[in-house]
């Protein structure tokens, strides 16, 4: 059951991103290039949204659907581990014209060439796994 619970979900954020433009990657070039407010206010909006809710789960103490504490572990504060990933996931954002979120919308709406770039996202998660102790953090 909570499978297709899970899959419903899926499917309506991937028409919600299809609809609102969040997979084109003519809105991602808009935003990069600074022309467009678009992209920013999508990004805006789910900040403030996670924001609110996250909150809202704190304050409320929300259990989980199997009735466990949602728990909000403090991430360590780095410099360099913030800086150079985003830029390594800014350059992949760029290049590819797709987050990881829009990329299975683009697949769903059938752009089967962007399945070449969620095979190269995999395998940079695997080089991740691999190489993590090595990293600075």
């Amino acid at each position: 059951m909570r499978t297709v619970s899970y899959l419903s979900i899926g499917i309506l954020f991937g028409i919600t991103m299809f609809k609102s433009e969040a997979a084109s990657w003519f809105r991602i070039y808009e935003m990069f290039k600074f022309d467009s407010f678009h992209m920013y206010g999508i990004i805006g909006s789910a900040l403030i949204i996670g924001i609110v809710m996250v909150q809202f789960i704190k304050r409320k103490n929300i259990k989980s659907f199997n009735g466990e504490p949602i728990n909000f572990t403090p991430k360590e504060k780095s410099f360099s581990r913030y800086m150079y990933g985003g830029i390594i996931f800014g350059l992949g954002w760029a290049l590819a014209g797709a987050c990881p979120g829009p990329m299975f919308t683009l697949v769903g709406a059938g752009y089967v060439p962007i399945l070449v770039v969620i095979l190269g996202s995999m395998l940079g998660t695997f080089l991740y796994g691999l190489l993590r102790d090595k990293l600075p953090h």
